[in-house]
């Protein structure tokens, strides 16, 4: 697995089996030395090791802090109940902080919201659960007995209480204090900073400069508690964050989920088009997915489409192009990822040209391969990648009809010239050949490649053409007898070894598919 063009910002991986499934989801502070690290040491503990053997590929999603990685990581693992993490069979949330609706309320930790008062979270990490709920205790000196004794407690003597139990501070001024408290865990701190500064400058103006001196070091620890995650903001509904990119005719979509302020789960698509595109997608993609109470987006050049919307939900659908804040922060990281997942690639279609000598860069990328069991169901693929990603639209499936018995030079020959005999007729009259690839890789040795690139003299294509042997990774051009010296873990060679993978993943699919079909007598 090529980890070299993975980001160093904060997210989660996921590990996936051959069928596509996620075996193992974890968080990253830094992605790309965490993905690495599962391959640049020898040894692992046992779970690591299993989960290794059986992980074909993997996927991530880059979050703006560690904080939100932690969150997506539990929305992920709930989701996908991945074979390789921790189960947690009565998959609860983790503790909320709540607030109690006593006469002088206590701040404290609860697994679920099963009494009365405000309930904050939930909080995926313990630790930073706990961070948080100390300093909230200690600026305020909130209580956290129980019971209210008779007497202060050492938690008062050491300054980290306002000991309500002994009348040492009045009801209004506690109660101030709780809203302060609560106003901070909605992520309004800078509300919060206002007010106390005007009382500091109004302590300070009176020369009561041990209560001001009191206050400003409450703001200097609220402003050390201060960063609230925008993934995690408190909202009662639902909501999906979806932007897009155009690139050459292509659009890149992605859409984030966000469940009651949470950031659930990404879904990727890819079309031909343009940005009507766009909006077409939004009025298909709902027209079969259930419909959130606001959608974020890019931009709207259809007023109707809100209304729309609307009525496909029965209930008003909220539509919002954000210029800033916490939401125009979603859609731009939704770009970040756009960016990461689809063009990650990009560096080693440049590292490909150069190795190869290639005039351009082999931006569209086909290779073929051939499967079969013993002779019997042989079948060939062929798949796509643009801009080093996988381009699943554009995949195909091949049943051998000219070949019998095992021929894996003449299967070759098939495909490929069923391949470019069509996209050649499909260009007739075209004034370029948009249609035809930059590069085709074929999956075997010296033999594969001069069938193949035989076919393509015959049809008089000039198409870049290599071909990649499985043992050593060694990659033949046509007229050398020698491979070219590329290293396996330089990153031409890793882009290939996994458009080479792909591609012989698809065909084992499809032959599994015609044995399958076989043998129930359907084929």
């Amino acid at each position: 697995m090529d980890t070299t063009t993975l980001p160093e910002d904060p997210g989660c991986y996921m590990y996936k089996d051959t069928d596509g499934n996620v075996v193992y989801v974890g968080k990253a502070k830094n992605l790309k030395k965490r993905v690495s690290s599962y391959f640049s040491k020898s040894r692992h503990d046992p779970k690591t090791e299993a989960m290794l053997k059986v992980a074909e590929d993997f996927d991530y999603i880059v979050t703006g802090t560690e904080v939100e990685a932690l969150i997506l990581e539990n929305n992920l693992i709930k989701r996908y109940k991945p074979k390789y993490n921790i189960d947690l069979r009565d998959s609860k949330n983790y503790a909320y902080i709540r607030i109690s609706g006593d006469k002088f309320p206590l701040i404290g930790i609860a697994r679920n919201k099963g009494g009365k008062g405000e309930y904050f979270g939930p909080f995926v990490s313990a630790r930073e659960r706990d961070y948080v709920l100390s300093a909230l205790r200690k600026i305020f000196g909130l209580r956290s007995c129980r019971r209210m004794p008779k007497r202060p407690c050492l938690r008062y003597h050491i300054g980290s209480c306002s000991a309500p139990c002994t009348g040492a501070i009045s009801e209004e001024e506690y109660l101030d204090r709780i809203r302060n408290a609560e106003s901070i865990l909605r992520g309004h701190t800078k509300e919060v900073l206002l007010k106390l500064k005007e009382k500091m400058r109004t302590h300070s103006q009176n020369q009561e400069f041990e209560r001001a001196l009191e206050i400003r070091d409450t703001i200097h620890a609220i402003e050390n508690l201060s960063e609230k995650q925008f993934a995690d903001r408190k909202k009662d509904s639902d909501e999906d964050v979806i932007n897009y990119t155009l690139r050459e005719g292509v659009i890149y979509i992605m859409l984030f989920s966000v469940f009651k302020g949470t950031l659930g789960d990404k879904k990727e698509f890819i079309f031909d088009g343009n940005k009507e595109t766009f909006e077409e997608f939004i009025v298909q993609y709902y027209s079969e997915n259930e419909i959130p109470s606001e959608i974020i987006l890019p931009e709207i050049s259809d007023p109707s489409l809100e209304d729309f919307l609307s009525e496909m939900r029965g209930k008003k659908v909220k539509l919002t192009v954000p210029q800033r804040g916490d939401k125009k922060n979603l859609l731009d990281l939704v770009a970040k990822n756009i960016e990461s997942v689809f063009f990650r690639g990009e560096k080693n279609v440049e590292a490909l040209k150069k190795r190869l000598h290639l005039p351009e860069n082999p931006n569209v990328i086909e290779c073929f391969d051939i499967s079969h069991l013993s002779g019997t169901a042989m079948t060939g693929s062929m798949v796509q990648f643009r801009y080093g990603r996988p381009d699943k639209r554009n995949y195909r499936r091949f049943k051998i009809k000219t070949v019998e018995g095992i021929d894996d030079f003449a299967a070759i020959a098939e495909v490929v010239r069923r391949r470019y005999s069509r996209l050649k007729k499909e260009s007739s009259g075209k004034e370029d050949n948009t249609l035809m690839p930059d590069l085709i890789i074929i999956d075997g040795g010296k033999g594969q490649l001069a069938y193949a690139a035989a076919v393509l003299k015959d049809l008089n294509l000039k198409i870049p053409i290599i071909s990649v042997a499985k043992r050593e990774e060694e990659i033949f051009i046509p007229g050398l007898s020698a491979p070219l010296p590329v290293k396996k873990n330089d990153p031409a060679s890793f882009l290939i070894q996994e458009i080479r993978d792909e591609a012989h993943r698809f065909a084992i699919e499809y032959n599994r598919l015609l044995r399958k079909k076989e043998a129930f007598g359907d084929a």
